[in-house]
């Protein structure tokens, strides 16, 4: 693996970091104060418009989609150093640029697996940032982790599919912008193989016994960025059986097909949020005196930021090193290092910004820095797309395999 980034990588940090300098930091303090203005909290703010015309403009656009007929054409090591830019500012740069989640997922599972109508009514609309989308798994009355556990049923009924089930956590649902869920539930719930039972199908938002019920708040935060984490109740929402994605049963091997991409594109934005604590860190440290000397000279400081810099310089390394191993030998021969990455880095991110937290004092935990929304979304990720210790299961009975 060459550690040195090719040419158009190196070409677009320069043009995606000056965009960060010249729009987004700028931006963050703005998108808050038309927030405080807005008729409803999750109508998106001007300035997000503004943003995502002027990256598109500069074509920073769709950089997480490999397909150059669809997105930038980058590969996963290409976008690696981009999306862990965005994580710097990651409730504004990602929506900025067209590469947020869910609907990262969502586009990436339209491009492989949707047919050309499904593309066409919702790929392209989501490529052009003029939707949004959720991904509708979570159930709170099942221990989601395990997917074959998920009990919303899809059931055939002549042309259409009928959707009943009850879902929570389902992030952007709160967006007006979201026009379209993909649904994971069971369209065999007794009697194919377990990882056969389940299926995606397609549900518009405003179809009839579709009732966005509520916002799910994280550690006392609302997710404005992506649109809300939602309550979603579908009670016999009916559509059209051409809105299932792919074939009956399929649904599981869409997931974790969904999901490989997702995990490596979370890890490369915590790297950037880790930057950012560094960084805030240091300027705190620099700045204030405590007992007689800036926080800068306190040992114990010292030893916060050594730390941090070693955990980031080695999280990197092995994300960089995922990508790369996803490009050279595809998702499932690098599926022990997703989840190495995915067990690693939201934890040592945490860390990170809980020593963050502490030097900033009571301002840590305010509104009037980053630090306490960037560790309430870094902490969900321990949870987010397969809890941890989910991951640490299945690399252990990978490890153990080889003893056996």
């Amino acid at each position: 693996m060459d550690f040195a980034f090719d040419a158009r990588t190196e070409e677009l940090r320069a043009k995606l970091l000056a965009f960060m300098d010249e729009y987004v930091y700028p931006a963050e303090a703005v998108a808050e104060d038309q927030r405080a203005q807005l008729a409803s909290r999750w109508d998106t703010p001007a300035v997000v418009g503004e943003l995502k015309e002027e990256a598109r403009r500069q074509g920073l656009w769709n950089l997480f989609l490999p397909d150059a007929e669809y997105g930038a054409g980058l590969t996963n090591l290409q976008y690696a150093p981009l999306a862990e830019i965005t994580g710097r500012s990651p409730h504004l740069a990602p929506t900025a640029l067209n590469c947020a989640a869910p609907d990262t997922g969502n586009m990436e599972v339209l491009h492989q697996f949707g047919d050309e109508q499904q593309k066409k009514q919702w790929l392209e609309p989501l490529l052009a940032g003029e939707i949004r989308s959720a991904f509708a798994m979570t159930e709170p009355e099942v221990a989601s982790s395990d997917a074959t556990n998920i009990t919303t049923l899809i059931e055939r009924d002549g042309d259409d599919y009928v959707i009943t089930g009850r879902k929570w956590y389902i992030s952007g649902a709160m967006n007006p912008d979201c026009k379209i869920f993909i649904v994971m539930g069971k369209t065999d719930p007794t009697g194919a193989d377990i990882r056969r039972q389940q299926s995606m199908i397609l549900v518009p938002r405003d179809t009839p016994g579709v009732t966005v019920k509520r916002a799910m708040q994280v550690f006392g935060y609302e997710d404005h960025s992506h649109g809300g984490h939602a309550e979603v109740i579908f009670d016999h929402a009916r559509v059209p059986a051409t809105n299932l994605i792919g074939e009956e049963g399929g649904g599981f091997a869409i997931a974790q097909a969904r999901l490989g991409p997702g995990r490596i594109h979370h890890c490369m934005r915590l790297i950037g949020m880790a930057e950012r604590a560094i960084e805030l860190m240091c300027q705190r440290a620099v700045s204030r005196v405590a007992f007689g000397k800036a926080l800068a000279q306190q040992g114990v400081v010292h030893n916060w930021i050594a730390d941090a810099r070693v955990a980031v310089e080695q999280l990197r390394l092995l994300v960089l090193k995922t990508a790369w191993m996803m490009d050279t030998v595809g998702n499932k021969g690098a599926h022990a290092e997703i989840q190495a990455i995915k067990i690693a880095t939201p934890r040592t991110v945490v860390g990170i910004l809980d020593k963050a937290i502490q030097l900033h004092g009571a301002g840590g935990v305010s509104q009037d820095f980053p630090l306490a929304e960037l560790y309430a979304s870094a902490r969900t990720l321990m949870l987010a797309d397969g809890p941890d210790e989910v991951h640490q299961r299945s690399l252990a009975r990978r490890e153990l395999k080889k003893y056996l």
